[in-house]
């Protein structure tokens, strides 16, 4: 039985909460949620965050950090590289882990007992996405990669604009998008993000990170059906209830909302 300590959970696995400031409640948070899987909504919200001064600013730094790097080594220790390549990465809550994070996307994605196995899966993708042990420094400097990696941390500002007005919203759209692709309660457990939303959105204690990944497994399936998150329909409704658990937090309510949900 595998025992995680309270200390272990958030380097491994990420932040168990969301740290946006966001003051929106319950009802507003469904409409905002709505709002941003329209049509067009993203196209302009994109588009205009293209244009903001700081996201701009940002990507010129990685640039010049990047042709400055004297190897992959280097680069990854560098703070203007993380900052646009862990967002980029889906990893931006692994900010604060700078050490993980290199020997991570360094590591051999082909262990099945190495680091990779047993670290949160995200890190995983992210290392087979730049192939940085293989390919070293030229894994950042190919300009199809920079291409990829510029437009998922414009994406990546964009839904932190969305957070600022709602906590949660970047989790919960990370979810409905990647929700059908969970095959097992713990390719859940073992991702920050789809831990975070699930566990909100069942009502889970916080506290429960530091059980067995057993226990924990179980206390999801008693209260989810696994096939769910293959329902359409079932997936939005678990991504409005995380953003209702996430505004009545925020606000210090009971979120009356929440209990029309069952």
């Amino acid at each position: 039985m595998l025992t995680l300590s309270a200390s272990l959970v958030s380097s491994l696995f990420g932040s168990t909460g969301t740290t946006s400031s966001s003051t929106g409640d319950a009802a507003s948070a469904i409409l905002a949620l709505k709002a941003a899987q329209s049509s067009d909504a993203e196209t302009k919200g994109v588009a205009q965050e293209k244009k903001d001064p700081v996201t701009i600013t940002a990507l010129k730094q990685f640039e010049t950090a990047i042709a400055k790097a004297k190897d992959v080594t280097t680069a990854l220790k560098d703070p203007r590289v993380l900052a646009v390549l862990l967002p980029a990465l889906g990893l931006q809550d692994q900010a604060d882990y700078p050490g993980l994070v290199q020997k991570a996307l360094l590591a051999d994605t082909s262990d099945t007992k190495g680091l990779l196995a047993n670290i949160d899966s995200r890190f995983k993708t992210a290392a087979q996405t730049l192939d940085l042990k293989n390919k070293g420094l030229a894994g950042l400097t190919d300009a199809k990669v920079k291409a990829k990696l510029t437009d998922a941390y414009v994406q990546y500002q964009y839904q932190r604009g969305l957070d600022d007005k709602n906590s949660g919203m970047s989790d919960a759209l990370y979810f409905i998008k990647n929700a059908a692709s969970q095959k097992d309660v713990y390719g859940i457990l073992g991702n920050a993000v789809m831990r975070r939303v699930v566990t909100g959105a069942l009502g889970l204690p916080q506290e429960m990170a530091i059980q067995s990944v057993e226990t924990q497994g179980r206390a999801i399936t008693s209260r989810l059906k696994l096939a769910d998150l293959q329902d359409s329909a079932k997936v939005q409704k678990l991504a409005q209830r995380y953003l209702m658990a996430q505004a009545s937090a925020t606000n210090g309510t009971t979120g009356s909302l929440l209990s029309l949900f069952g």
